[in-house]
């Protein structure tokens, strides 16, 4: 791997200090960042406003490398789940879904995942190392080159794929504040979404950031026996601790949070599970996406059934709790997150 800096991996305020550093003015990190996310040059020789000589600079100690596509997948529904090759030859997974508002990009922050959820494909592999921000950047611009010739682009990034992003807390705020400015990426902040097992010091910190970036909590559960079973990151930091968290992060920053919840049969679609959703969740501003599971080989856990699902969601409904059950995306290729690269690295 080169010792060069990544320049996709630095937030515009990075680059600004980079450039100070250089002798350069601030505004030259806006002029190198329109000539990456406005024009999507990938060579510092086509920066045609920039002198020979600093460009010159540039190559000496930076690189513009994306990851390479080892395999694509294509479902029926437009989905597209890609398993992308590192500079170090580790893999990791992105997938693009279309949706009438848009195209969301659901990106991976780790190589493996150490939460080890009993019904996510992810923790089949333990984590290796975190992504930086120019790995989890590099998913977003090989999608965005796929969809060029369709005269479309990333419109939301949700950063729900492989790995905990408050494992990797530094390298995700970069990455996603690259995504937002109006001289990158210049994807709204309502449109952008980080998700957490619970780990409670990363929401708390989150909170106090001042963005308006969303917050998802993978919840699956609203007992601590029922979410014991299924997450072990319950243990470190259960329900009232996260909830506390939660809380506090409202708080600081007066964002509605999202619980994702997982529909498993008989696990955690009982009636008694219901009730406790609803008694955890209407006292605060919440919203509930209920999600049919994707079954994985490697477990017995199995999908609660139609009925059930649409059950709880018109429970939550009538409780005053807002609530949506997730389209289904990909069901025709290895839909659930982990499942390529657990595939790829069992051959």
């Amino acid at each position: 791997m080169s010792d060069k800096i990544n320049m996709y991996g630095l937030s515009l305020e990075e680059l600004e200090e980079q450039m100070e550093k250089l002798g350069q003015k601030k505004f030259r990190a806006k002029q190198l960042y329109s000539w990456l996310y406005r024009f999507n040059v990938d060579s510092f020789d086509d920066m045609t406003d920039i002198s020979k000589s600093f460009r010159e600079v540039l190559k000496e100690r930076y690189t513009l490398t994306l990851p390479k596509i080892y395999t694509k997948q294509m479902s029926d529904d437009g989905t597209i789940k890609l398993l992308l090759e590192l500079e170090d030859g580790h893999k990791v997974e992105t997938v693009l879904m279309h949706y009438f508002y848009g195209d969301s990009v659901c990106v991976s922050s780790e190589v493996g995942c150490n939460m080890g959820c009993k019904f996510c494909a992810s923790g089949l592999l333990k984590k290796v190392r975190g992504l930086d921000a120019s790995e989890m950047m590099g998913q977003v611009l090989i999608i965005n080159q796929l969809l060029r010739p369709l005269k479309r682009k990333v419109t939301h990034v949700v950063v729900m794929g492989t790995g905990e992003p408050f494992d990797n807390y530094d390298n995700v705020m970069s990455f996603i504040k690259a995504v937002n400015s109006q001289f990158g990426l210049d994807i709204g902040a309502r449109h952008i979404t980080v998700s957490t097992a619970g780990v409670v010091p990363g929401i708390l910190k989150y909170g106090k950031e001042g963005l308006q970036i969303n917050l998802a909590i993978s919840l699956h559960a609203p007992l601590d026996e029922v979410r014991n079973k299924l997450m072990p990151i319950n243990q470190a930091y259960p329900l009232d601790q996260v909830m506390a968290a939660v809380d506090q992060y409202f708080a600081d920053s007066n964002r509605q949070v999202t619980f994702e919840y997982i529909m498993i049969k008989d696990l955690n679609d009982t009636d008694e599970c219901l009730k406790a959703l609803i008694d955890l969740i209407k006292p605060r501003h919440g919203f509930v996406n209920l999600i049919p599971y994707n079954e994985v080989m490697e477990n017995d856990f199995r999908r609660s059934s139609n009925n059930r699902v649409h059950k709880f969601h018109d429970a939550l409904l009538k409780a005053g709790i807002k609530s949506t059950i997730r389209k289904e995306f990909g069901s025709d290729i290895d839909a659930a997150c982990g499942q390529l690269r657990a595939r790829y690295e069992h051959k």
